[in-house]
């Protein structure tokens, strides 16, 4: 019987194996955007169990897991790690038709050479074969990633993060390269009420004390300058949509001030502020050459007892109906306009804003380079087979798939760069089934070209690596 994840998996025609086969599978990784913790990256950490470097922190599985009506102390809670890998085997058969099934097998195969289908029978086997190979000094961090031939890892860090585990790193021996994001959303965020306290973070970090506006805009040039000692070239904002203050006059540093002092703030208040230093910020971006990404569109955190038993990114998060347009293009265009605006990507999570994006992103481009400003792959609940289609044919109707910078992980997992094989897999499928239908030409020569480009050569030209 023919392995599930076979050779041909996903890949319905020839012209699809053959452009998989000779053009995409063995092209190096560029994840330019993750959250893997650059501490274990650095010391090169060995994961005791599956359970740890699997199922620890995947609000994927643990959303699954709790639709499976599995109980929380098997998820999130005390039991054990074996407890808890039996309670997520048993719920893989209940994920078919979801990317879990897919991603699960895959994930199994390429790291541990595992082609049983995972069940509450195969469980045990799985448990304990997994578990000694980790033990072997190939399946530490780095060798991991090595193994999946990743080039480039960029991680997600805050703004006050002194980013030691980077600095470590940069001077180890490796094939892969390690880069901090810069993710300022907690000082973007004025009306949290942890807004005055993340100041106070920043003063111990810059040393010296955050008063006005302007204070605010040296420490944070501060930290933009610290990163970009240590080679980062990204930014990162996840906002539930772009601020677009109605009142475009107002008086900043009394704004700020009221945030400062855990003030109430007007909604227009606190737009105008997120607006001012969003746009502060896109301009130092542009002047350090870095590429500034906006995820929109989540619904975060929407479960209060989750919340309170697990924290934030629990798996309670969800799609949002969020108005974007405007809101886009009031932002890009000044900067634009000003000849400041950074390259940049922008994501959206609710599909029914695909072509809104793909549209958006083609607006601010200006000749400097082939596809300034990217709709980026899709994000969270799209990055499964039928988003990332959608995802793929918006852009090819509305802007250029030639010059699409390709796939990323944004997983917390050692274990999700499979998700890059994943999608090269879909895209062949896709320009195969085109070529089948007459729609492209069949020309092995140039469709190859243009998977190899956007599976890796677009995105290591785009960041300039």
């Amino acid at each position: 019987m023919k392995p599930f994840i076979s050779d041909d998996f996903i890949l319905q025609t020839d012209f699809a194996g053959r452009l998989y086969h000779d053009f995409a599978k063995d092209l190096p990784i560029i994840d330019y955007h993750n959250h893997l913790p650059p501490l274990q990256v650095a010391q090169d950490h060995v994961f005791s169990t599956i359970t740890e470097i699997w199922l620890k922190g995947d609000h994927y599985k643990w959303r699954a897991m709790r639709a499976n009506g599995i109980n929380e102390q098997y998820i999130t809670g005390d039991s054990t790690d074996e407890e808890k890998f039996e309670a997520w085997a048993k719920t893989v058969p209940n994920t078919l038709r979801n990317p879990l099934y897919h991603w699960t097998h895959l994930e199994l195969k390429r790291y541990f050479e595992v082609e049983d289908l995972l069940s509450l029978a195969t469980a045990n086997e799985v448990y304990i074969h997994c578990n000694n190979l980790l033990q072997k000094p190939e399946y530490s961090t780095r060798s991991l990633l090595e193994k999946m031939k990743v080039e480039l890892i960029c991680t997600t860090d805050d703004p006050v993060d002194d980013l030691a585990s980077h600095y470590a790193f940069a001077h180890k021996p490796s094939n892969c390269k390690m880069l901090p994001t810069f993710r300022p959303d907690r000082f973007v965020a004025i009306d949290q009420p942890s807004f005055s306290a993340c100041i106070g973070q920043l003063n111990l970090v810059v040393d010296f004390e955050i008063r006005k506006y302007d204070d605010l805009l040296s420490a944070l040039r501060m930290r933009l300058d610290h990163f970009d000692d240590l080679g980062c070239i990204l930014s990162d904002h996840g906002l539930n949509q772009l601020p677009n203050p109605s009142s475009p006059h107002q008086n900043i540093g009394k704004i700020f001030l009221k945030g400062l002092n855990s003030e109430i703030l007007t909604r227009d208040e606190s737009d105008f502020y997120k607006s001012s230093l969003l746009t502060f910020l896109a301009e130092e971006y542009y002047h350090r050459n870095w590429t500034m990404q906006f995820h929109l569109g989540a619904l975060r955190n929407n479960n209060d007892r989750l919340m309170t038993l697990v924290g934030a990114d629990s798996g309670c998060d969800s799609i949002g109906d969020f108005s974007h347009a405007i809101s886009i293009a009031n932002f890009l265009n000044p900067l634009d306009n000003r000849g400041v605006l950074p390259k940049t990507i922008l994501y959206n999570l609710n599909p029914a804003d695909n072509e809104l994006f793909a549209t958006m992103a083609g607006n601010d481009n200006d000749g400097s380079i082939p596809g300034k400003v990217q709709w980026g792959s899709g994000w969270w609940f799209l990055d499964q087979k039928d988003g990332m289609e959608k995802q793929i044919n918006a852009l090819s109707n509305m802007g250029m798939l030639s010059r699409f910078i390709g796939m990323l992980t944004d997983s917390r997992s050692f274990l999700s760069f499979p998700r890059h094989e994943y999608f090269r897999r879909i895209l062949c499928n896709i320009i195969g089934q085109d070529v089948a239908l007459g729609l492209l030409p069949n020309d092995i020569g140039l469709l190859g070209e243009l998977t190899s480009n956007i599976c890796y050569h677009n995105a290591k030209n785009y960041f300039q690596l």
